[in-house]
């Protein structure tokens, strides 16, 4: 018989896997519903639904191995990270879905909420003052205008799976929408800043590293305090405070 295995736990949703079944269950349904709709849009491969029944999703496990996890070492070729940069632009450049993903937040908005942050991260001690002060002003690149694409929205590096040199699925999609692309690209390579130029080569086309680097800083801002509230360690090597104190 097959085991039951937690993925991943928290307030919000949880992830279970039963042999090659995924059964994610989610309190907001519009998470789910997001999901299927953007993975029936998107141009990559993603996991076949199975049945849905809310607030459980159930998803086929996607063939293929992730390229690593945020903290651990990284795997694959460069031409693995070149296929993932591949596919990543082939998601860009779709046609737009409707809804504004995790990736699409109001500029004004995100500066707000990166200011209210990072005080708090600050007044409540969880990170010194100079380092959230230095990667503030990096992630300053970041809050500008950008072009909306079709975006993942929350493209971890163990979101992604391939097969030597090809991508062969992209899953967790709850997060998807119209979107900053830069965003996507930051994501996957966060902690693994050593892939990045087989990222981009992949991708095809030039893109601006100081958005990047700024996207790197603000996310791992804005999250820190939020996995510790919810049992994870964004303090773990690699992580994201190491990310944090590698602008230093």
């Amino acid at each position: 018989m097959d085991e039951v295995e937690v993925v991943v736990a928290h307030s919000e949703r949880a992830t279970l896997r039963v042999g090659d079944v995924f059964l994610k269950v989610d309190a907001d349904q519009s998470r789910i519903d997001v999901e299927v709709e953007v993975m029936s849009l998107a141009p990559v491969p993603t996991p076949d639904v199975l049945w849905r029944k809310p607030p459980v999703l159930a998803l086929a496990a996607v063939p293929g191995t992730t390229l690593g996890r945020l903290g651990g070492p990284s795997t694959g070729s460069p031409a693995a990270w070149a296929a993932a940069g591949a596919a990543l632009r082939k998601l860009h450049d779709a046609p737009l879905p409707a809804r504004v993903g995790g990736a699409g937040r109001n500029t004004v908005a995100l500066t707000a909420e990166l200011d209210d942050e990072c005080e708090r991260l600050v007044a409540n001690g969880v990170l010194p003052a100079d380092l959230v002060t230095r990667n503030r002003q990096v992630a300053e690149a970041a809050l500008r205008p950008w072009t909306p694409a079709f975006t993942h929205g929350d493209l971890q590096i163990a979101h992604v799976f391939v097969d030597g040199g090809e991508v062969t699925g992209i899953i967790d999609w709850s997060e998807a929408g119209q979107g900053d692309a830069l965003y996507d690209l930051a994501t996957f390579t966060l902690g693994h800043e050593e892939h990045l130029d087989d990222v981009i080569a992949g991708y095809g086309t030039d893109v601006d590293l100081d958005v990047i680097q700024a996207w790197w800083s603000l996310r791992s801002l804005l999250i820190v305090r939020w996995l510790t509230e919810h049992g994870f360690d964004p303090f773990a090597p690699g992580c994201e405070v190491d990310v944090l104190r590698s602008r230093m």
